[in-house]
């Protein structure tokens, strides 16, 4: 999954002799770092091999005509800052989101700009160090990627982009969470194709469990299709939800066979997992990830993807599908909400008014909603069975994130920063809704949730996903 390196001819040999200096060993690297890497994948030059990535990835992606463009705006204004509830907690000038990105847009300047490159080749003294590379590769994992600055910007920044491409050539060079690494490469390459390692056998019992579950609690026969050719939708889902989140999957079946499609749909039992950690680091994971939906898509005949309650899952699939799965060809990409609602619109399936009696409150997942996509048919759904629901204070497009968005969440080592920093806004925002269940249609958003809301005092909120609820408001005849 590595990015070739490419030869940086702009560079005098004195200056490239000064950047491939040794350093900083791999082991006092990670004692600078919050989060674990894997020690055995980063180089003793930073600086040269950082330049290298970096130049391999604006000469293979399309990503240097935005860092060019950007890198001629002198971002500074922080404007973002107040849109950023990372800054608001802390204070600090280095969590300024302009900061952050100026990191990255400084080196481009420095190294790959004329005045740079002359600037450069005068004194001799690049602007790259060991120290600065550490200050990117810690920054750019404290940003969450929520993109909410964007909003913010006057300059047209998006800020989630630059993170996004920093990330990129810090993976490059061995500078990312091992958490996500082992992950993408058990899903990519291990036994299982998934994230969590789990085989397929004990998925399949998993789901004969849960139809037994459905039949005791609903006196309905259904199955989880697995396998079926010619369905209409290939469903992905986490799959964390085939562990830790049975209600959402028992939701989700139990609204087809209401609706009476449950021959619309399908699991593959060779790839089933919606995850695509590549959206938080690598595009070369993001790739390989939608290109093995796209797949298993054309080994089942099937005609649309069908995304669970999962938001970067449904970002990823549906902002880079057609880039990286089959341009004009690409399939279709549906999230689940979006057919539950059109299954309710169109009469196919009905809920019971006050089917939930305690307060409900929802919350919008970044990657879903900070474009707009997906806003107002969750709440639609909600208020035909809920008798008490309010809304958090900002919603929609300008929500706050979950704090454990960018992958984050699934860095268990920087769990205290996620809690008691960029979750904290979020749970001073749930506590004022005074909501014993805050909905939340996206795995990793859960996870999150569920730690924020344990390590600041929030007992008595229980977070599930949207089809949890629905699952227990659906009349079935």
């Amino acid at each position: 999954m590595q990015v070739h390196s490419q030869s940086l001819p702009q560079l005098s040999p004195a200056l490239l002799a000064k950047l491939s200096q040794p350093k900083l060993t791999p082991e006092k690297i990670q004692e600078r770092l919050s989060y674990i890497i894997e020690k055995d994948r980063v180089p003793d030059d930073l600086p040269r091999r950082f330049l290298e990535a970096f130049a391999a990835v604006l000469q293979h992606t399309n990503y240097r005509q935005v860092i060019d463009n950007y890198a001629r705006i002198p971002a500074r204004c922080a404007n973002c800052s107040c849109a950023c509830q990372i800054y608001q907690q802390t204070h600090d000038p280095k969590d300024v989101p302009c900061y952050r990105s100026n990191l990255l847009l400084e080196a481009y300047r420095r190294h790959f700009t004329l005045r740079g490159i002359v600037e450069g080749h005068l004194k001799g003294t690049p602007y790259l160090t060991d120290d600065l590379i550490l200050e990117m590769a810690e920054s750019y994992y404290h940003c969450t990627a929520c993109r909410r600055c964007s909003l913010e910007c006057p300059l047209g920044i998006d800020h989630g982009l630059v993170t996004h491409i920093a990330r990129y050539v810090l993976s490059e060079i061995g500078l990312v969470p091992r958490a996500l690494v082992i992950s993408t490469r058990e899903q990519l390459e291990g036994a299982t194709h998934n994230t969590s390692a789990i085989p397929w056998a004990a998925i399949k019992d998993t789901l004969e469990f849960l139809e037994e579950e459905i039949k005791d609690d609903k006196g309905i026969d259904l199955t989880f299709p697995v396998d079926h050719e010619g369905a209409e939708f290939l469903f992905f889902a986490p799959v964390s939800d085939y562990l830790m989140e049975a209600e959402t999957l028992m939701g989700i079946a139990t609204v087809f066979y209401a609706a009476g499609d449950q021959n619309r749909w399908t699991i593959s039992s060779q790839f089933l997992d919606g995850i695509n950690y590549g959206l938080f680091y690598n595009d070369w994971v993001l790739e390989k990830c939608l290109r093995l939906e796209v797949d298993q898509l054309k080994r089942l005949g099937a005609q649309k993807i069908l995304i669970g309650e999962c938001g970067h899952a449904s970002r990823s699939a549906k902002a880079f599908m057609k880039t990286f799965g089959g341009g004009k060809k690409a399939p279709p990409v549906v999230n689940i909400m979006e057919y539950t609602w059109r299954a309710w619109k169109d009469g196919k399936i009905r809920l019971r008014p006050g089917a939930i009696d305690e307060r409900v409150t929802y919350h919008d997942p970044c990657n879903i909603a900070r474009t707009g996509w997906i806003i107002e048919q969750p709440r639609e759904l909600l208020r035909a069975f809920c008798s008490d629901f309010v809304e958090m204070e900002p919603h929609g497009v300008w929500n706050l994130c979950c704090g454990g968005g960018g992958g984050t969440v699934s860095v268990d080592e920087i769990r205290p920063y996620r809690t008691g920093v960029t979750g904290v806004k979020k749970a001073e925002q749930i506590r004022a809704t005074g909501a014993h269940y805050v909905v939340a249609p996206c795995a990793n958003c859960k996870k999150q949730l569920r730690e924020v809301c344990e390590d600041n005092g929030l007992s008595d909120v229980e977070v599930v996903g949207l089809h949890d609820l629905i699952y227990r408001a659906l009349i079935l005849d």
